[in-house]
């Protein structure tokens, strides 16, 4: 696999949150969604490369899933990764112009 393609899969999605919201108004950055196994220069080169956007710093937070029934079984979530992207001064990455 080629460096190119495994950039292309380090970003799930963005994620959506209140917390979020607040990142992104007053501290310029943006949360992703990213691959378990994904390190911050990857992260970093993906958002660069898919945004066209000046990365400042990678922040990453593992989050651990909840125990929960599904059923009347107990069972768990998934866990997954979470990274904090802070964009350059001036950047901005807009998702309702990136749908139309």
């Amino acid at each position: 696999m080629s460096s190119k393609e495994r950039l292309m899969q380090v970003l799930v999605a963005p994620h959506v949150s209140e917390k979020a919201a607040r990142a992104s108004e007053q501290g310029n950055q943006m949360v992703f969604r990213v691959a378990r196994d994904a390190t911050k220069p990857e992260i970093k080169a993906a958002v660069e490369l898919m945004f066209e956007v000046k990365v400042d710093a990678v922040q990453v937070v593992n989050v651990m899933g909840k125990a929960k029934r599904f059923g009347g079984r107990p069972g768990k979530r998934s866990d997954w990764k979470k990274a904090y992207v802070k964009l350059a001064q001036g950047q901005t990455i807009d998702f309702a112009g990136a749908e139309k």
